[in-house]
């Protein structure tokens, strides 16, 4: 047939045109690139042929190149802003939920909605905020980052270092606000906690585990006795809230009330007054987060947050800036609620043996004991500690109120014996208090009444029981031994 090519002659498979012999001995195997031979490039020079190596380098680079998917993050805009609420449209996200506003990222909180724009509060200053600004939900900044690392920190109320130690080396996250433990998972309060403050370990005994409110007005010496329960209390780890203080407040606090070994088992969490309102609530919440973590590993924690008034008026302003009515003198109903929501978080823990001794002040503002903050606090708590301004300016320190004072749970961690030395020395107080004005104005006869006359010959000595210099530890055996040698006359008479 014409047009086809003459077929050449046969050869086995394997040999080479030429007849030179075979082309490979040994075939590579299927799909393996040949690592023998060489071919010629257009220019007659030699190429190397491509090997395993080459390969596998090759696909390293172009994976390397690969861009990584990205989270999609579904953002708003800003649209209105009116004194501390900025309105914003096109934001999915809860209220309570964390997000970041602007170009600078400026943190800020979905506190509600209105008319389908969600209302913004912001976590700190937001500057630059302009009409278009963008706003992008924040997932992790919901959550408390916990872990031993925290201990001897201090840290702000959205969790930032602010001792310049470096960054936070935490282990975990968990909830800001959890649900409080159920009632049959809390532990009974059956042991003392003590706390090196005599006229509180003889007269009104803390236990572990128990909610107990320090009240007074300012300037009548709270931050020392906070301090001297933060030194001397016997717990494994002390969690202390500074919330709405001065930052010299806050400074000396540090320097002087937790000098020493004391730091070291403390975690401070400070929100100075120049913060957001907001701010302080959440750093409130930190903190009992952060106590609740500790005790879940079944440790002894004491948690000290100062105030719980200026936490409550945090979350007064947020509530009034929403549009929430307001109630009993100026305090939404949310705001008032907040103080029972932060004292059942407290407790002891049957699961982890674990508990949370809550020691709050309550700001009573002019003095007043009629205070809806001081009302609400005294009803959903264990036990207050009343601050007397006149006997500050008597100077005795701590200034309580022995009187006006209680602990509901004396009877269930003191013995007979012990309770009944703390109600006669309570008796004796109550009497001199009671009839001062008659003795000061002489007339009172001595002998008139012999209970009278015998607590005004104590009278010296149960004013040297209730003062401690502020320095000065006091054992609680030594002091419960004292506070019954001192009621012994009476016993006598």
């Amino acid at each position: 047939m014409t047009g086809l090519p003459t077929p050449g002659p046969h050869r086995p498979v394997g040999t080479s045109p030429t007849g030179g012999g075979s082309a490979q001995e040994n075939p590579p195997p299927v799909g393996e690139v040949p690592t023998a031979g060489r071919r010629r490039g257009p220019a007659g020079g030699q190429v190397q042929s491509v090997t395993p190596n080459t390969t596998d380098a090759i696909a390293r680079r172009i994976a390397a190149l690969r861009v990584p998917a990205l989270p999609l993050r579904r953002g708003g805009v800003v649209v209105a802003a009116d004194g501390a609420i900025i309105e914003a449209v096109g934001i999915t996200a809860a209220i309570g939920s964390r997000v970041a506003i602007g170009p600078v990222a400026a943190a800020g909180e979905v506190i509600g909605f209105r008319d389908g724009r969600a209302l913004l509060m912001g976590l700190a200053a937001l500057p630059a905020i302009a009409p278009g600004a963008a706003v992008l939900a924040d997932p992790a900044g919901s959550s408390v980052a916990v872990g031993d690392a925290l201990l001897g920190r201090v840290i702000d109320g959205l969790g930032q270092p602010l001792d310049g130690l470096g960054p936070l080396a935490t282990t975990a996250q968990v909830p800001a606000s959890p649900p409080p433990l159920p009632p049959h998972a809390r532990a009974r309060v059956t042991c003392a906690l003590p706390t090196g403050v005599r006229a509180i370990d003889g007269l009104l005994s803390v236990g572990v585990g128990q909610r107990i409110g320090i009240m007074a007005g300012t300037g009548v010496g709270k931050s020392v006795l906070l301090g001297q329960i933060t030194r001397w209390a016997q717990a494994d780890v002390v969690v202390v809230a500074l919330i709405g203080e001065r930052s010299r407040e806050i400074s000396d606090f540090l320097d002087t009330e937790l000098s020493g070994p004391a730091r070291h088992r403390t975690v401070t969490i400070a929100v100075p007054a120049s913060d957001a309102m907001l701010c302080r609530v959440r750093g409130a919440q930190r903190a009992f987060a952060v106590a609740e973590w500790f005790r879940a590993q079944g440790r002894q924690v004491l948690l000290i947050l100062d105030s719980l008034s200026r936490v409550v008026h945090g979350a007064r302003e947020v509530a009034m800036a929403r549009g929430e009515p307001g109630g009993a003198r100026g305090f939404p109903p949310s705001a008032l609620q907040l103080v029972a929501d932060l004292a059942e978080r407290a407790g002891g823990d049957r699961q982890s043996g674990g508990a949370i001794t809550l020691i709050a002040t309550v700001l009573a503002e002019n003095d007043d004991r009629a205070d809806p903050v001081v009302d609400a606090a005294r009803g959903v708590m264990d036990g207050h500690i009343l601050l007397s301004r006149r006997l500050a300016g008597r100077g005795q320190f701590p200034a309580i109120d022995l009187v006006s004072s209680a602990s509901r749970v004396m009877f269930d961690i003191c013995d007979a014996d012990h309770l009944a030395a703390a109600a006669r020395f309570r008796r004796l107080i109550a009497l001199i208090e009671e009839n001062r004005d008659l003795v000061l104005m002489g007339a009172y006869a001595p002998g008139a009444d012999p209970e009278l006359d015998q607590a005004l010959a104590l009278q010296p000595v149960l004013a040297a029981f209730m003062a401690q210099p502020r320095a000065q530890a006091a054992a609680p055996d030594d002091s419960i031994a004292t506070l019954k040698a001192l009621v012994a006359p009476m016993e006598t008479a």
